[in-house]
């Protein structure tokens, strides 16, 4: 079986259509997928429309903006019932915030010498709900300032560049409280993203752990070969399952393509072990 757990649609900053995701996934060969919008589920109804005809398994899916310490973090949300009031509630909390940031976010760009930037990044925008740091990225590509959407995070809108701004997001102990109560996994995403030092993250991984954490991603586009081997490692220390996924968010953009990872090393609890 091929899984796939993390990738993302036009109801947030992907460039295809959920049901689109769904068949780009079906053709090459993905079993098991999860589509993992930002901070929405607004696409599952179509995603499983689409996934009943191709004929593969959808799994509720959702990612979560967090805060931890003073660290943005992301956490996937899989298996839940997504009409369920604690985790709707609360990903229209975090969701209410985004717009409020990324007006910041362009009165930073333009203080840089970068005018334009919130009406550009809103011609980006596929979903009326949610705004993104994605959209921003293809703003300033389109703009001329950088060449390519991977060099965009690092010159303009990571913490210390003219475009970062910080924000508050859901708590730890929140996010994992709504995922938990609608009945699915909280799985910390793609943790050798994160720019923390190695204490940093033995605490991220014990507070999520603490917290009711249920997985995390051994792989992952982001990890190279050592750091799979170092999480995959991590997992069964912490106690914690692993789970997998492209973060694919559409041609052009993405390293890997939807179903391109490799298995899950062995020696791992995989998250869909009692699905």
């Amino acid at each position: 079986m091929r899984y796939d757990l993390h990738c993302h649609s036009t109801r947030s900053d992907g460039l295809l259509a959920p049901a689109d995701v769904v068949r780009r996934a079906a053709a090459r060969g993905v079993d098991v997928l999860a589509l993992t919008d930002h901070d929405e589920v607004a696409g599952l109804a179509e995603a499983r429309a689409a996934a009943d005809e191709a004929g593969i398994a959808l799994v509720n899916g959702a990612e979560l903006s967090v805060s931890w310490e003073d660290v943005t973090i992301h956490v996937v949300a899989l298996g839940f019932d997504a009409s369920h009031p604690a985790l709707a509630e609360g990903l229209e909390r975090i969701r209410a915030g985004r717009d409020g940031r990324a007006r910041r976010m362009a009165e930073s760009l333009a203080a840089a010498g970068i005018a334009g930037a919130y009406e550009g990044a809103r011609a980006f925008v596929t979903s009326e709900r949610l705004i993104s740091r994605t959209h921003f990225a293809r703003f300033l590509v389109e703009a001329g300032h950088v060449s390519e959407i991977k060099d965009v995070f690092h010159r303009y809108l990571s913490p210390g560049r003219p475009g970062y701004v910080p924000h508050a997001w859901a708590s730890l102990e929140d996010a994992v409280g709504w995922i938990h109560a609608a009945g699915g996994q909280a799985v910390l995403a793609h943790p050798g993203r994160y720019r923390v030092t190695s204490t940093g993250l033995s605490r991220l991984l014990g507070d999520f752990r603490d917290r009711g954490g249920d997985a995390i991603e051994v792989m992952s586009p982001s990890h190279h070969a050592a750091q799979v081997a170092q999480f995959a490692a991590l997992s069964r220390s912490y106690g914690l399952a692993a789970s997998t996924g492209s973060d694919y968010h559409g041609p052009g953009e993405s390293w890997l393509d939807l179903g391109d990872l490799p298995p899950l090393p062995a020696g791992v609890t995989p998250v869909w072990q009692d699905w």
